[in-house]
């Protein structure tokens, strides 16, 4: 199975970490984010990955080499300008559409840490023959994403300030917040019109316009923490002493 890691972003939540390093290898418990991730992707199947980057980007590149890859077949995918999630996804389709081209990959942020069942969400994605399969949970958070009562998207809601924005007409939706992990049918690729540097969600909600099937998968009972902040971090590291998290 192959995946990508998001991890090009500046990193500018964390600063003062990332003043002088990306944040893929900012530490938690003395592990760098990036070989958390690694090894978390590596754990339900994951063998070949490609990572993107742009900030501090040969340091990537050279904490991949100084431990050969962690055993894993990695790319590396670099932006010289920020391209977002889905322009980043966008550069990388030529490694997701070589060898075994309609199997479906994740994305997953470099920055998020979570109990999420990856298997489950994969033999979902795949029951529902899914364009895309979002991982979501009933959470307080700043920006929703909308499904409606067949679970697939259909708007979204960017701040509680903000109007909600509807992809389609439904009689029924629910907010869910969007846990930074995905899974995706190489079918995308042929999809994604938009150029530059633009988000994913962007897409998707353009695509769920079409009735393309952007579906939700509900991941309440699963430990997540963004570990975009310092302070997140910290929080992190109490959850793994006190055991709400497993051992990294």
């Amino acid at each position: 199975m192959k995946a990508m890691i998001l991890a090009a972003g500046l990193g500018t939540r964390l600063r003062p970490l990332t003043n002088n390093r990306p944040k893929a290898l900012v530490e938690l418990a003395g592990r760098t984010l990036l070989e958390i991730t690694l090894h978390r992707l590596q754990s339900v199947g994951v063998t070949e990955i490609i990572l993107n980057t742009h900030h501090f980007a040969d340091q990537v590149a050279d904490y991949l080499a100084a431990h050969n890859n962690f055993g894993m077949q990695v790319e590396i995918s670099r932006e010289d300008e920020l391209l977002d999630t889905g322009g980043g996804l966008k550069k990388a389709a030529p490694f997701f559409l070589s060898g075994n081209a309609d199997a479906p990959f994740l994305l997953h942020n470099v920055d998020v840490l979570s109990t999420i069942d990856l298997n489950a969400m994969l033999r979902f994605h795949t029951e529902h023959n899914a364009l895309a399969t979002l991982a979501v949970q009933k959470r307080i958070s700043s920006r929703l994403l909308l499904f409606d009562a067949k679970g697939q998207l259909c708007g979204r809601h960017r701040t509680q300030d903000s109007p909600i924005e509807l992809a389609r007409r439904t009689t029924q939706s629910e907010a869910r917040a969007f846990s930074g992990i995905h899974i995706l049918s190489p079918r995308i690729f042929a999809q994604i019109t938009e150029n530059g540097a633009f988000s994913i969600i962007d897409t998707y909600l353009r695509l769920a316009t079409c009735g393309e099937r952007i579906l939700a998968f509900p991941a309440d009972d699963a430990y997540w923490r963004d570990l975009g902040k310092p302070s997140s971090l910290t929080q992190a590291a109490n959850d793994l002493r006190s055991g709400l998290y497993p051992s990294i």
